[in-house]
């Protein structure tokens, strides 16, 4: 039975996990291998007791032993097991002896596929809540190159066993998307989670590739992980794909610049720079371990209560094509971000900001949901090693307001000169003053109105991109021509 999505579906509409394991086993043509290695043999147990497996599983193994595992599948230069190196190297091993073992000649019609993980659980103290990579790599066609769906998971749960169990479903709805709703990428996303929560498990990276997903962008599919809560933030590395966000940041001094970058204009660049001069000089900051990272919350991608996803593809593209790592994230409040980056390391932080993102923060309505208030947020935002880095803004008159001349809600005065004499906030100095009238909301009006003399406010080969493109509405005069 076909399932019709419209909206949210209600639970009755949804198949069950052994209705789905069951289709699959009918299917004659499909056929292949499960590899599971680091929780059990979750995924391949639902099929095992649907009925019919014999019809879909041509092997089940778990190489659980280290010595076995690279025997199988060879030794990682890292000596890792739980990677998206080893997730592939198990998709494509076993995948080839699938080809090697079955013949064409006498199955035809076969679809050959290959579902693996390789996952770590929780571990005993309870401290790690543990993580993992699933992946699938299949034909619907016979004489068809092979496709892939590669995602990665983090836990949630707090009992092995429950992760156990969370991944077997997770594992058998990615089959059952992967087969029949492999032309609605973003409806099988949201289907990873039919019989499964949001506090159950995160998906933080997912990457479709092959010629069924020809016409698939990565990073819009990530996007969606972040508009449907299936993850609180995803990256993109300088060439524009999705990456892991622990590979980034795990155990790196991050400094990041918050903004819409609606389009990055030289003022961004001049913050970034100099507060990048700054925080390296900080101690114990190694300019070969620090990571800066461009952050977009999902609030700033909202166009009249919708995210303009166009717009989304337009900033971020900008943004890589300067070399930098982009973040979008659900974090409206920074002390959100803190925590999160504190999940994967424990060195030194910076923030970079205007004037008017500095008053924000020391705006009480935005924690009013917090039992402890402003107080209870801040605990959380400077409690770690953190310093912000404060971009001057520049009033009509031509005065320069920066740290020293700043006025915040009268009840917070004594609460901000508290942070700011304790060298939690230090103002950026050698500032271009000459950046200090750019508005990336100017620049926008100008290009969406077909004004001339927004170029030089953007960073070099920025508004060749914009033209040549036509990003931002941008229309010149070659494509109105055409």
């Amino acid at each position: 039975m076909e399932i019709t999505l419209k909206g949210d579906r209600e639970f009755d509409d949804i198949p069950s996990i052994k209705s789905k394991a069951l289709r699959i086993n009918l299917n004659e043509n499909i056929y292949g291998t499960f590899a599971e290695i680091g929780a059990g043999q979750e995924t391949v147990r639902n099929f095992f007791r649907a009925g019919g497996a014999s019809g879909t599983i041509a092997k089940a193994m778990s190489a659980y032993d280290k010595d076995f595992s690279d025997a199988v599948y060879g030794i990682e230069n890292d000596k890792r097991y739980v990677t998206e190196a080893r997730l592939k190297k198990m998709l494509y091993h076993e995948t080839k002896l699938i080809e090697d073992r079955i013949s064409r000649e006498k199955h035809p019609n076969k679809l050959f596929f290959t579902y693996a993980n390789t996952v770590a659980t929780i571990d005993f103290a309870k401290k790690y809540k543990g993580h993992g990579w699933v992946g699938i790599r299949y034909q619907i066609e016979p004489d068809q190159d092979y496709n892939e769906i590669v995602l990665h998971i983090r836990f949630k749960e707090n009992d092995a066993k429950l992760q156990q169990e969370t991944l077997g479903i997770l594992g058998t709805n990615l089959i059952y998307g992967a087969f029949y709703k492999y032309n609605q990428p973003r409806k099988l996303l949201r289907y990873l989670y039919d019989h499964l929560h949001k506090d159950q498990v995160e998906i933080d990276t997912i990457n479709f590739s092959g010629p069924l997903f020809e016409d698939v962008d990565n990073r819009l599919m990530s996007l969606q992980l972040v508009k449907n809560g299936m993850t609180e933030a995803v990256m993109f590395a300088p060439d524009g794909n999705n990456v892991l966000p622990a590979r980034v940041l795990y155990k790196k001094n991050i400094l990041t610049l918050r903004g819409s970058f609606r389009p990055v204009t030289k003022v961004n660049m001049d913050m970034y720079q100099k507060s990048y001069d700054m925080f390296i000089k900080e101690n114990r900051v190694d300019p070969e371990k620090t990571q800066t990272v461009f952050e977009i919350t999902l609030s700033n991608l909202r166009a009249e209560g919708e995210i303009d996803e166009q717009d989304f593809m337009d900033r971020a593209r900008l943004l890589c094509s300067l070399g930098h790592t982009v973040m979008i994230s659900n974090f409206k409040e920074y002390y959100k971000l803190v925590e999160y980056y504190s999940q994967y390391t424990k060195n030194r932080m910076g923030l970079a900001m205007g004037v008017n993102n500095l008053v924000d923060v020391f705006d009480e309505k935005y924690y009013r949901h917090l039992s402890g208030g402003i107080l209870e947020a801040f605990g959380k935002l400077f409690f770690k090693d953190l310093r912000v880095y404060l971009y001057p803004m520049q009033n009509e008159d031509g005065t320069i307001i920066n740290s020293e001349n700043l006025k915040v809600h009268p009840r917070m005065k004594e609460l901000y000169k508290f942070f700011k004499y304790n060298g939690k906030v230090v103002d950026i100095d050698d500032f271009d003053t000459e950046t200090l009238t750019i508005f990336s909301r100017k620049v926008l009006k100008m290009i969406s109105e077909g004004k001339t003399g927004w170029e030089p406010m953007l960073p070099e080969g920025i508004a060749k991109l914009i033209k040549e493109q036509s990003l931002f509405g941008c229309e010149t005069e070659e494509v109105l021509n055409k």
